[in-house]
C-alpha cells in the first residue's frame, strides 16, 4: 500500500496478515531474569541427565560413538546412567491419551511394547522406577496395584512422546541465560536430534494402525508454549488429517504443482529464498501470523523416513542454520508438516519455523486479519547477514548457498512426479 502496509494471503490457508509500519521494531529476545550462575548444569530439570528418574521408561536414545550416532532401544533401568545424546521417552501429560486410543478403538499396545513392560516391571528397579512416576503422575493419590499397573501402560503403548536434548545449557555456559537451542547443536547433533525424529515418528506409525496422522512440534521458551527451558520435540499421533491437509487436498488436486508455483518459486521471484543446498531450500514464508522461516525438502519422497541419508541431512542443515540464526532468545514453535498416511495426493515434507513475537489480540479476533510485525523482506534482511556471519564462523553446516548465491531454479521441489 501507499502508506507501506503489506498485505499478505497465504496461498493455502486463506489467512490475511497485515504488516504495518512503525510496528516493527519491538525487541524480539526475551530477557532472561535474574540469570544466576549455573551450580549443576546436570540436574536444572526433570529432563536433565541426572534427573532421568523422574521421567517415565525411555523407549529409545542416540548414544555417540566417535562421530556417529548410533540408536539404542529397549534401555533397562540400569542402563539409564550410561551417557547419551537425545532420549526418547512418553510424554507424561498427553495431549491425546492411552485411554483415547483404547477406548474410542479397541487400541491395544504392541506386543514388542508389552513384553518391554514386562521385562521392565519383573526388575525391582524398574517396577520401583515406574511406580514413582506413576504416583508422581497422580499427586499422591491412592491407587490400587492393578490401577497403578493399568496407569504405567501409556509409559510402553502410548502415542505422545518426547526426543529430549542432553544439554540444558550451551557448552561452556556460565549462567542460566545461556541456554541450549536447537541453533547452539553443532550440524551433526542437530542431524542426530532429527533422526531420532523422524525413527519415533515411523515407530508410531507402525505401533497404531487407527493413526492418521502423527503431528511433530517443538516448543521453545514459555511464550512459545514450552513447560521446561530445555530442547525437546514432541510427536503426537491423532485420528484424523490435519486441518491443513484438509484444506490443501483439493487445491493439490487440481494443481500437483501447487507447492513449486506458489511456495518455492514464487518465494524465488520475490527475492524471499534465503538459503539452500542440494535436497532443501529455506525462504521467508508469507501470509503468517508470525514471521516464519520456510524449510522445504526437495526430496522425490514425500515422508521423512523415506529420505536418504544425503536427503535427511539436508533438511537438517537448513532447520539448523535457520535456528542458529534466530538465536536462541526468540520464542520459536517449529512445525512439520507432512502428507497423512491415507491421502492419495502427494505433499512435500516442510518444516516451519515460527518466531512468537506477538500476541494476538482483540484486533485479530473480530477481525480475522492478523497483524505480523515483520513482512517477509524484513525477516530476510534480519536473517541473511546473520546466516554469513555464522558461516564465517564455520557454526553451520558445508555446502549451504544464501541468498544471492541460491540458483532460485523453478519447480525444484520433486515430489511432483509428474514433473520430474
Amino acid at each position: 500500500m501507499a502508506d507501506g502496509t503489506i498485505k499478505q494471503l497465504n496461498p493455502f490457508s486463506g489467512t490475511e496478515v497485515w504488516t504495518v509500519p512503525g510496528r516493527a521494531n519491538r525487541p524480539l529476545a526475551v530477557a532472561v531474569p535474574d540469570a544466576q550462575p549455573i551450580e549443576n548444569p546436570e540436574s536444572t530439570c526433570s529432563f536433565c541427565s541426572e534427573r532421568v528418574l523422574e521421567t517415565p521408561p525411555e523407549k529409545a536414545r542416540i548414544v555417540r560413538d566417535g562421530d556417529t550416532g548410533k540408536i539404542r532401544r529397549g534401555t533397562r533401568v540400569d542402563d539409564l546412567a550410561e551417557p547419551w545424546e537425545f532420549r526418547r521417552i512418553p510424554n507424561l501429560f498427553e495431549i491425546v491419551s492411552y485411554d483415547y486410543w483404547a477406548k474410542n478403538y479397541g487400541y491395544q499396545m504392541p506386543v514388542s511394547a508389552q513384553e518391554r513392560m514386562e521385562r521392565y516391571l519383573s526388575d525391582p528397579a524398574g517396577r520401583a522406577h515406574v511406580l514413582s512416576v506413576v504416583e508422581r503422575k497422580h499427586m499422591g493419590e491412592k491407587l490400587s496395584e492393578w490401577e497403578q499397573l493399568e496407569a504405567a501402560k501409556p509409559f510402553f503403548g502410548g502415542c505422545h512422546d518426547l526426543v529430549v536434548a542432553r544439554r540444558h545449557f550451551s557448552e561452556g555456559a556460565k549462567d542460566s541465560s545461556q541456554l541450549a537451542s536447537s541453533g547452539t547443536l553443532s550440524p551433526l547433533e542437530h542431524l542426530w536430534y532429527m533422526r531420532m525424529t523422524v525413527d519415533a515418528m515411523r515407530d508410531i506409525y507402525d505401533a497404531n494402525r487407527y493413526a492418521k496422522y502423527v503431528q511433530v512440534f517443538q516448543n521453545w521458551l514459555k511464550p512459545a508454549g514450552a513447560s521446561f527451558d530445555h530442547l525437546h520435540k514432541q510427536l503426537v499421533a491423532i485420528d484424523e488429517r490435519s486441518v491443513n491437509a484438509r484444506m490443501e487436498t483439493q487445491k493439490v488436486r487440481e494443481n500437483p504443482n501447487l507447492y513449486n508455483e506458489v511456495a518455492v518459486d514464487y518465494a524465488g521471484f520475490q527475492n524471499l529464498v534465503i538459503a539452500e543446498n542440494k535436497n532443501a531450500v529455506a525462504i521467508a514464508g508469507f501470509g503468517h501470523r508470525y514471521p516464519t522461516l520456510e524449510v522445504w525438502s526437495r526430496s522425490a519422497n514425500c515422508q521423512p523416513w523415506e529420505h536418504s541419508n544425503e536427503e535427511l541431512r539436508d533438511v537438517s542443515d537448513l532447520v539448523h542454520a535457520m535456528h542458529a540464526a534466530t538465536g536462541p532468545h526468540i520464542p520459536t514453535n517449529e512445525e512439520w508438516y507432512c502428507q497423512p498416511l491415507d491421502l492419495d495426493v502427494r505433499m512435500p515434507w516442510r518444516i516451519h519455523i515460527k518466531w512468537r513475537v506477538s500476541t494476538l489480540a482483540g484486533f485479530e479476533g473480530g477481525t480475522k486479519i492478523y497483524v505480523n510485525t515483520i513482512d517477509p523482506w524484513s525477516l530476510r534482511d534480519r536473517v541473511v547477514p546473520r546466516l554469513l556471519e555464522l558461516r564465517a564462523e564455520g557454526k553451520l553446516a558445508r555446502d549451504i548457498n544464501i541468498a544471492t548465491e541460491c540458483s532460485c531454479k523453478v519447480n525444484s521441489l520433486r515430489y511432483n512426479r509428474a514433473l520430474h
